[in-house]
């Protein structure tokens, strides 16, 4: 493995666990609030890992070819995921 691919798993690592952090306290926050934006706030979150976990793997799988495809998909993602985010920021009472 060279080093900008061991560089680039540690920083997919970094976005998974905070990520999945982020997951867990919107689920938390659900069950003490009831408030649906947090159950929003979860799946935005947990699309967002998904696309950095499906980046990732699809990268080592291919050994790095199709680029294009891959953060396209990735791009799509995230934002689907960040369009939930800012959902649950706009439906929070």
């Amino acid at each position: 493995m060279q080093p900008m691919e061991g560089l680039y798993l540690l920083a997919t690592a970094g976005l998974v666990v905070a990520g999945l952090t982020m997951v867990a306290l919107a689920l938390r926050a659900y069950q003490e609030t009831e408030r649906r934006a947090m159950i929003h706030l979860s799946i935005g979150f947990a699309l967002i890992v998904a696309a950095a976990i499906a980046t990732s793997v699809s990268a080592f799988v291919t050994d790095f070819t199709g680029t294009r495809s891959l953060l396209t998909v990735n791009s799509g993602l995230t934002g689907v995921g960040f369009s939930f985010v800012v959902y649950s920021l706009i439906t929070y009472r």
